[in-house]
């Protein structure tokens, strides 16, 4: 008799894990808290459907934070593998013009959806749907919540993917750690990732630029730096450009109740040649100078008149460091409903090299209800489908032991 295997999630993880595990070895079961499949996968390709990054391996894992935990699945299953196991499956996938991997232009997010669920039913695999886990014994007992009736489902391997704490539209509330809790596994609470930052703008300055975006600028806060774009809004900064500096700033607000970003406007220029560059005699006035020598946009002038004294902002070598290292004072993450993704939920230190949870056989947890960080640009779809594809590897093998 095959053991049974039960998947609690229907997000990218659970997708390719069901796609993948091998159905002859085990009874295998899906139960999904919602009415479908992969609602969270719809709703973040909506703006078009970020499979991945085209980025080498080498340099690709050393996107997340950690990435220790993350080696070997993807050694297992990299970016390119992901890209050929598309292909394989009938979604041809191009690289655009940030790297950035999407389907082919004219395939829809459904149709992506559609190719993982046709393969979940030629696996065989159950899908139950609108069962939400409630709880767990440790000894393989489930109950679930079905139509206000609970059911209870024995099983002999349990794999958790449950999604992190952001977008909770789409099922994914990260409101099960109690449930771990309960078995002495460590969990951190969920935190927003990829998200706005709250800054207190001089109000005059902001009710003006607001939606201002400054591009091709460089991002550093500590150590951590990220060539990119970002938005001025009422509320903060938010863009491309800040969200990988998500783990540091997070630090800093944790340590220091604030986090110091440096924004670099003229990243290919030094202080030297900017200076060089400023010819105040050639234009009117400083401002249009500023604008004519080194297209710096009204916003990003106005943010340093704001920040400076008008004696400073004449003073060419204070103005020209400026330039190169203007400070940003963050106060707080965005709400976390808002964010794109989240760090939190169980502890890396309570898996083993597998995403098997130390304290309980049998339970595996993998994907984003891990607390690791992925920056935007299709790492974190990467990720869960990396992790997925190395389990089923593993437990795969094991059956065959």
């Amino acid at each position: 008799m095959r053991p049974k295997l039960i998947i609690v999630g229907g997000g990218a993880s659970a997708l390719m894990l069901a796609s993948e595990i091998d159905t002859k070895k085990y009874e295998v079961s899906l139960f999904e808290s919602n009415k479908t499949l992969g609602r969270k996968f719809l709703v973040a390709g909506d703006g078009g459907l970020n499979l991945t990054h085209s980025e080498i391996a080498s340099e690709f894992i050393k996107r997340y934070t950690p990435s220790d935990f993350l080696k070997e699945a993807f050694q297992f299953f990299s970016n390119h593998d992901l890209i050929n196991w598309f292909h394989h499956n009938g979604i041809e996938t191009f690289v655009g013009s940030s790297k950035r991997v999407f389907p082919k232009k004219g395939i829809k997010p459904i149709e992506v959806l559609k190719m993982f669920s046709k393969k979940i039913e030629n696996n065989k695999v159950n899908v139950f749907f609108e069962h939400e886990l409630i709880d767990f014994n440790g000894q393989g007992e489930f109950i679930f919540k079905n139509q206000e009736q609970e059911k209870v489902v024995k099983s002999d391997i349990v794999v958790f993917c449950l999604g992190g704490g952001a977008w909770p539209i789409t099922g994914s509330k990260g409101n099960y750690l109690h449930m771990f809790q309960k078995h002495n596994i460590q969990t951190e609470f969920f935190q927003a990732s990829n998200c706005a930052y709250h800054v207190n703008w001089p109000s005059q300055f902001i009710q003006k630029h607001h939606g201002a975006m400054l591009k091709n600028c460089q991002l550093r806060c500590g150590e951590a730096m990220h060539l990119g774009e970002v938005v001025l809004t009422h509320f903060g900064i938010e863009g491309s450009g800040i969200y990988p500096l998500s783990p540091a700033i997070r630090k800093q607000l944790k340590e220091f109740s604030l986090a110091q970003v440096f924004i670099d406007l003229k990243p290919q220029l030094s202080a030297d040649e900017i200076k060089k560059r400023i010819n105040v005699k050639a234009s009117k006035n400083l401002s249009a100078s500023l604008n004519k020598q080194l297209k710096l946009t009204p916003a990003q002038i106005a943010m340093m008149k704001a920040h400076l004294t008008k004696d400073d902002f004449l003073n060419i070598d204070k103005l020209s460091l400026l330039i190169k290292n203007f400070p940003i004072q963050i106060i707080s993450a965005g709400p976390i409903d808002e964010a794109i993704s989240t760090v939190g939920g169980i502890s890396l230190n309570a898996i083993d090299e597998s995403y098997a949870l130390k304290n309980l056989k049998n339970h595996y947890v993998i994907g984003e209800m891990l607390d690791y960080d992925a920056p935007t640009g299709g790492y974190l779809l990467q990720s869960c489908f990396s992790m997925a594809k190395f389990l089923a590897q593993t437990l795969n093998l094991k059956a065959h032991i």
